[in-house]
């Protein structure tokens, strides 16, 4: 089988396992379970805890003692194992900590599946900045997939999801085993210390200022990202309690239309080398934090039926609000760090957003929601919701600009003409 087929069928289900459930597990939880929105904001926090230490812990065991493809086949058979008793959960503490325990698993393969894919280009001496991406793409095409699955089969609030993310993700972990070779680049007794290979080295990029600006905000937008992931999908599941919006397509199909957003982010990865040659790397970091604030205000006046533009227009702003700052995020890592701790300090970039970004926006947002804008009725007001979320958005991009004093160096204009 063609080297780049493989991957690709590897990129697909891995983040169609993921796809079969984040969006719509809010729905579950809140439509099926009738849970509470503290507790739920807790859920979120799962991936935060994991990306925090288990990316860095696989990756310190795939160097050193097991086939990187090996252990991504283990770790998703576990994970598989894990979703499937999912749903003989019973209550939402035990449901935290089962997901926590699935996300262990999934978090450190998305770093290993890029570890598997770059080794088997080099090794066939393919370029992997050109072919890379290409492959890459078909991993969002499998996350939209995923949710039009559990969308037209009607299990956005069914334990049915876990178990279709659970057969994929057991597909994957045998799949993987197939996978060409990826064994350990660094003996047992490598000069490097456990400090190096955790990439702890990175965090001396704090004392710089620059960076320690750019890591705070990386984290305060890590935050934004949860809170569309967590509540996106069931904002539009609550129109059904509204006899007007009942049979309305966005109600029925939810998570088809929130898959506008991945849509969207394949876009406007095409769209970002024009972007970063035109404005500048920290003027695109900007326009993401601008499109956040599009992308929650048009959620608090949007409905499934006269306002669905705006729902739809909102899902279409994703992709620029998620894709320009991770993208030219980690340029901006890329370029200004040295070579020995870029692989660290990219890390580190992804910690910050998917750590303790993740953290902080899963804990208080559940508190905020649960403090503020839920009714007595537990019902939720969600023009409330998502106005208070734009309003953090719009205090975020009109403090950066002021705080973030940066300027271009050749480094980064010279990868900004490649891009």
């Amino acid at each position: 089988m063609n080297i780049k087929f493989r991957l690709i069928l590897m990129n697909f289900m891995q983040f169609f396992i993921w796809g079969a459930w984040l969006l719509t597990i809010g729905a579950y939880w809140f439509q099926n379970k009738h849970w509470s929105g503290a507790q739920f904001g807790v859920i979120f926090s799962t991936m935060g805890i994991s990306a925090i230490f288990m990316p860095a812990l696989t990756g310190i065991i795939s160097d050193r003692f097991v086939n990187a493809e090996k252990l991504y086949g283990i770790m998703h058979i576990m994970g598989s194992l894990v979703l499937f008793s999912l749903p003989l959960v019973t209550n939402p503490s035990t449901f935290f900590w089962v997901i926590l325990l699935n996300m262990v698993f999934y978090m450190p393969t998305l770093s290993l599946s890029i570890t598997v894919a770059y080794t088997a280009l080099k090794n066939k001496n393919m370029d992997v900045v050109k072919d890379y991406p290409p492959i890459r793409i078909w991993g969002t095409i499998g996350f939209i997939a995923a949710l039009w699955t559990v969308s037209l089969t009607h299990n956005e609030t069914s334990a049915n999801q876990f178990y279709i993310a659970s057969a994929v993700s057991m597909a994957l972990g045998i799949y993987s085993f197939t996978l060409p070779k990826c064994p350990p680049l660094l003996s047992k007794t490598s000069g490097k210390s456990l400090t190096d290979n955790l990439g702890l080295n990175a965090f001396a990029l704090f004392k710089t200022p620059k960076f320690a600006i750019f890591f705070a905000f990386s984290m305060l937008l890590g935050a934004a990202l949860q809170l569309t992931n967590a509540y996106g999908d069931t904002f539009l599941h609550d129109f059904n309690n509204v006899a007007a919006y009942k049979d309305t397509v966005a109600v029925k199909y939810p998570a088809i239309i929130m898959s506008i957003s991945q849509i969207s982010e394949t876009l406007f990865i095409l769209a970002i080398p024009f972007f970063l040659r035109k404005f500048g790397i920290k003027y695109v970091m900007l326009f993401s934090m601008l499109a956040w604030v599009l992308r929650f205000g048009l959620f608090a006046f949007g409905d499934p039926a006269d306002g669905l533009w705006m729902i739809i227009l909102s899902c279409i702003v994703y992709g620029m609000a998620f894709d320009f700052f991770n993208i030219s995020g980690s340029l901006f890592v890329e370029t200004q760090t040295t070579p020995e701790i870029r692989g660290s300090a990219q890390g580190l970039f992804m910690m910050m957003v998917n750590g303790f970004g993740a953290l902080f926006g899963s804990f208080a947002s559940g508190v905020i929601i649960d403090e503020f804008f839920t009714l007595a009725d537990k019902s939720k007001n969600w023009h409330g919701i998502w106005l208070t979320f734009a309003a953090y958005a719009l205090i975020i991009a009109v403090v950066f600009p002021f705080v973030f004093r940066y300027k271009h160096n050749k480094a980064l204009e010279d990868a900004i003409q490649h891009a």
